[in-house]
């Protein structure tokens, strides 16, 4: 994409982000020809939403990491967006639904980073993320369905968009988190008392630390890596729930506790 083009799929993207939708599509000229692309013109958004005012970017999600996102989204392999200061809340939060076009919850594991994950002579692995990691969480990822119709959009374009994240809120950070068997801590969500959904920790990728495997690789092969402190959102244990104004939603994880999320009429 030469510069004409990001600049004009950045604004396009940035004022869908900022009031969303709803958003059909990038203009041909303007599209991402494959996913390196898409990852480049991430960037590029994301830099331009740090100074629109959402503050810096503090941490990653890794979407489609389970089946149950796979077969939904019907893409084989995980995704990764940015998340930004502004968009991170703790424990529970009520907000307007209004600030969304079509808004939905995941029920996630999250962690936050102990140390840098810079390139090594030898790929992560589920192993080697081990020890970076300070503390896991609970957490609700908050997506935007801020299309005409998702189906329909290519996937570099949703990727471009940091794949639907829109915000986040994360529990309680347990650190004596080492003895707990991630891949068998289970996870349910509800929503306005019934449950809708439920997982486990093995239904990301095995094991949630291969998604954070994952991004660290994808990171250095991009040419940047993981720093410490950030936090990283590790894909949905349920199928994404998308929300009526009105609705709440709470996510129950074994050992980590719940979060809530509020979207009011």
């Amino acid at each position: 994409m030469d510069t004409p083009a990001i600049e004009n799929a950045v604004f396009a993207l940035m004022q869908n982000r900022l009031k969303p939708g709803p958003f059909k599509s990038l203009p041909a000229q303007c599209k991402p020809s494959g996913l390196n692309e898409a990852y480049d013109l991430q960037e590029a958004l994301n830099k331009a939403l740090t100074k629109s005012g959402l503050g810096p970017q503090v941490g990653h999600k890794v979407g489609c990491t389970s089946k149950v996102m796979q077969d939904y989204m019907k893409i084989p392999h995980p995704c990764s967006g940015s998340i930004f200061q502004s968009t991170v809340h703790s424990l529970g939060v009520s907000q307007p639904s209004n600030l969304y076009y079509q808004v939905g919850v995941e029920c996630e594991i999250a962690v936050r980073l102990a140390k840098d994950l810079p390139p090594s002579r030898e790929p992560y692995t589920q192993s080697s993320v081990f020890d970076c990691v300070e503390s896991c969480m609970s957490a609700i990822e908050i997506v935007d369905n801020r299309y005409q119709d998702f189906r329909s959009l290519d996937l570099e374009t949703m990727v471009a968009d940091d794949f639907f994240q829109a915000a986040c809120v994360l529990g309680e950070e347990i650190e004596e988190w080492q003895h707990l068997d991630l891949a068998e801590i289970a996870g349910r969500m509800m929503v306005n008392k019934i449950e809708v959904g439920n997982g486990k920790g093995a239904d990301i990728l095995s094991h949630p630390f291969e998604a954070l495997a994952w991004l660290a690789n994808h990171k250095v092969a991009r040419g940047t890596f993981l720093c410490a402190g950030e936090i990283v959102l590790l894909g949905s244990l349920v199928k994404t729930q998308w929300l009526s104004p009105g609705d709440k939603a709470v996510i129950e994880l074994d050992h980590l506790g719940a979060v809530s999320a509020e979207f009011l009429a």
